[in-house]
């Protein structure tokens, strides 16, 4: 997996997190090949961090990088 792509791709997940007070940081891929993630600010503990995990940052990195297991917040 091209781990330049993720981060591209965390980058561009970036302005919208830090608009609502959040931010993310990357953490590297596990042997299985899950991108590790960590909510930060607002994002922490916020009830939607799973859905903004789910459907805003593994929907942005599956689109430069297709082949990832998933994304796991490491909070």
């Amino acid at each position: 997996m091209n781990e330049e792509k993720i981060k591209q791709a965390i980058e561009e997940i970036k302005p919208a997190l830090q608009a609502d007070g959040g931010d993310i940081e990357y953490l590297g891929l596990d042997e299985e090949g899950y991108v590790l993630v960590r909510l930060l600010g607002a994002c922490q503990g916020c009830p939607m961090a799973r859905i903004t995990r789910e459907r805003g940052v593994e929907r942005r990195i599956r689109m430069y990088e297709p082949d990832i297991k998933g994304v796991k917040n490491m909070a």
